[in-house]
């Protein structure tokens, strides 16, 4: 059996009522639409499971992959908790309209409605427009009441706590926190594997057929959490030719690198995939057996049975990596 390498994917391109030109503009990715929203890089979800788009696996899906090479692909343990599901969906989202507010359930609520996983995710904005704005919980402690009085009348956004954004900018959403990008926001996403979202509000805006997009009220209320937070923005520093730690959740751990030079990626202590979505530059991986070349709005899958490689920037590079613990 030939032996496992750094898989890229084929990015399957979502059209959005709020979506724009920026996957193509900015990523490079393979969309003449203007109204491209999302790019699914690496997808295990039904019906959008992800394509390997080079070298001789090229063709074969994500869930194939891991039905054949289990806990080499993806961990022992990995594979032991989740079988021949891919645990994470990793987005780009072009956000040229504002996106609905809205709220994702947890593993608890998840499993009981739906069957399926809860959505934990991170944003990292890749460009923002000035005077952009992400939409993250509450400005105050608010009750059911008063969140039912405001989205009845309108004025939910009014009670919602709202930032300014720009490029660098990290957003860790845990399930229940209520959220939406706003217009002219391009970022990457990191979640659990799930597609399940509750609308809450969306500005009464037709979709391409005229038609107003459901709202899941009862289905929201249910799995908002309604508590304020110090701080909604993940600070984090910056240390150049070295990772530094954005989240680490029980989901995901993600960090981030800015390198000049090449770096050793060691992962000896680790029996986990791990994921690397080049957000600037480029890079060269080197590993046992050849070398893949990522570029800005790429994304590379390392297979967990390999435990060494070497990154080297091409120029300069600048890029999220992404493991579960």
């Amino acid at each position: 059996m030939n032996l496992l390498y750094p898989l890229k994917f084929t990015p399957r391109i979502l059209d959005k009522v709020w979506g724009g030109k920026r996957l193509n503009a900015v990523l490079n990715k393979n969309t003449t639409s203007a109204k491209a929203g999302e790019s699914w890089e690496i997808s295990g979800v039904e019906g959008h499971v992800s394509v390997v788009s080079e070298g001789f696996l090229a063709g074969n899906t994500l869930q194939e992959l891991i039905e054949i090479y289990m806990g080499d692909l993806v961990g022992d343990h990995i594979y032991d908790k989740f079988g021949t599901l891919f645990p994470l969906l990793i987005k780009f989202i072009d956000a040229n309209d504002r996106l609905s507010i809205q709220v994702h359930p947890d593993d608890e609520l998840a499993a009981k409605r739906h069957g399926s996983f809860g959505k934990t995710e991170l944003w990292y904005v890749v460009e923002a427009d000035k005077n952009a704005e992400i939409t993250v919980g509450f400005n105050h402690k608010v009750s059911k009441d008063e969140y039912l009085e405001h989205l009845k009348n309108k004025k939910i956004e009014s009670i919602l706590n709202i930032e300014k954004t720009r490029p660098g900018d990290v957003f860790f959403l845990p399930a229940g926190r209520v959220h939406a990008i706003g217009a002219g926001v391009l970022l990457a996403e990191i979640q659990q594997t799930s597609d399940i979202t509750y609308r809450i509000y969306d500005y009464d805006r037709p979709d391409e057929n005229g038609r107003l997009r459901d709202l899941h009220t009862d289905l929201a209320l249910g799995a908002i959490d309604f508590n304020t937070y110090d701080s909604y923005k993940t600070g984090y520093k910056q240390e150049l030719n070295n990772r530094s730690n954005l989240v680490a959740c029980d989901y995901f751990t993600a960090n981030i690198f800015e390198v000049n030079n090449p770096v050793d990626l060691d992962y000896f202590r680790f029996d986990t995939f791990a994921i690397l979505i080049c957000i600037d530059g480029g890079f060269e991986l080197n590993f046992q057996g050849g070398s893949v070349k990522a570029m800005k709005g790429e994304t590379v899958l390392v297979p967990a049975t390999i435990k060494n490689l070497e990154l080297k920037p091409l120029k300069h590079a600048r890029f999220l990596e992404v493991y579960i613990p």
